[in-house]
């Protein structure tokens, strides 16, 4: 009687993963959703599970620049890719701070509980980036897609439209 294990070796593969611009070398299953890989193999827990169906938005993370639920996406799907996930915002473990759109999402009280805030900050990150001159309704619009059981929204879209509003005028000069 042979001993059987969770995971065959023969079921492992080899990934490179490039994340805020470093490259990690994983070893995983191929069933493996990016979402866990990123949380509990390369230890970037700023990327949440909420639903794992895709709905809440919670693990959004940027894959060659536009938001992707990480928990609908299989680690072996984003190789080749660049990924961000919101410690790329801030400079990372350096502690660069606060970028420009995480000091909005603090000056409007974008966030309470903060659960869901790491989503919206890489949904709107990806959008900003897309649509620079994106409208009030634009943004409301788009951060539907994310649930928050807090905020009630408004702060949220204020925040995005204050840092759009921002970006827009230092590109101006």
């Amino acid at each position: 009687m042979t001993e059987t294990t969770p995971t065959d070796r023969r079921d492992l593969q080899l990934l490179t993963l490039d994340v805020n611009g470093e490259q990690h070398e994983v070893i995983t299953e191929p069933r493996r959703t990016l979402v866990d890989v990123l949380r509990h193999d390369l230890r970037l827990t700023g990327t949440h599970v909420g639903c794992e169906h895709g709905i809440c938005g919670a693990c959004t993370v940027l894959v060659d620049d536009r938001p992707v639920r990480a928990c609908l996406m299989f680690a072996a799907q984003a190789e080749g890719a660049l990924i961000r996930t919101v410690e790329s915002l801030s400079g990372g473990a350096e502690g660069g701070g606060l970028c420009d759109l995480q000091s909005a999402f603090s000056e409007h009280h974008a966030l309470q509980c903060g659960f869901c805030t790491p989503g919206f900050l890489m949904l709107a990150e990806g959008f900003l980036a897309e649509r620079p001159e994106a409208t009030k309704d634009e943004i409301r619009d788009v951060v539907a897609a994310n649930l928050c059981r807090c905020t009630g929204y408004q702060t949220i879209v204020e925040a995005i439209d204050s840092c759009a509003v921002a970006r827009r005028r230092t590109k101006e000069k």
